[in-house]
């Protein structure tokens, strides 16, 4: 097993240090970020850091994902873990995640936020999204046939044989990617897992807005009835 920290940052200057501090870099073979065309000095905050950057055009956060995963699979990792440039989740689950991998074999494993609903709303998760993320869940828990909390967590990690199959998939390069990547991994029978994860949403960060959630519940009734769809093979998913 070679596992890769996949930092992704655009515009996180005054959060990288932060975020830095709290990798525990024993953990990881190596760690990369891959940067979405950030127009601070969000790059020199990764000088003398021992840590490759790699920056693009504006893609969005799923075109910024994909990107980065691209690159860490091509360096030979063979497992990556997601790694906010605004410092928002911490990593102290990380054994959690090690242990879903060697173990349970698994692709995709999500952070669950809402394993403890006062301890996640003492964290400051806004109440917008604390109440959209769990409809939201719930429909597609419902919709997918999957028993997890929390379909929209920031914090993920993805085996190499999951790469492998979502690579062949032309996918949105927007928020919307978080999700699409999930129905993939359910349609391809994929091992999804979860691991309780903190996330910090006091102080400053990079919180989605509250008309995220209309264009993220469209979004998301439309991709399942696609699923539903290709599942019953009437109409195939286009590569």
């Amino acid at each position: 097993m070679k596992l890769f920290g996949l930092i992704l940052t655009f515009n996180c200057e005054r959060f990288v240090e932060k975020t830095l501090k709290n990798i525990p870099y024993n953990k990881f073979d190596k760690i990369i970020c891959s940067d979405d065309g950030s127009a601070d000095e969000t790059k020199q905050k990764f000088v003398n850091k021992n840590i490759e950057f790699f920056s693009h055009e504006h893609l969005g956060y799923g075109g910024n994902l994909f990107f980065g995963l691209k690159k860490a699979f091509e360096m030979g990792a063979t497992h990556v873990v997601e790694i906010h440039g605004d410092g928002q989740y911490d990593l102290e689950n990380i054994n959690d995640i090690i242990k879903k991998f060697k173990i349970e074999n698994s692709d995709l494993i999500l952070g669950n936020r809402f394993y403890n609903y006062k301890n996640t709303l003492k964290n400051g998760m806004p109440i917008h999204i604390f109440f959209g993320n769990i409809v939201l869940s719930l429909i597609a828990k419902i919709g997918l046939g999957l028993k997890l909390k929390d379909f929209f967590p920031g914090q993920r990690a993805y085996s190499k044989n999951f790469y492998e199959i979502i690579k062949t998939y032309k996918l949105p390069k927007g928020y919307q990617f978080s999700f699409e990547i999930i129905m993939l991994s359910k349609l391809h029978n994929l091992k999804i897992s979860s691991v309780n994860c903190q996330c910090n949403y006091k102080g400053e960060k990079s919180t989605a807005p509250l008309h995220y959630l209309f264009s993220g519940f469209y979004h998301l009734i439309t991709s399942i009835f696609l699923f539903r769809l290709d599942k019953k093979k009437i109409l195939k998913r286009k590569k």
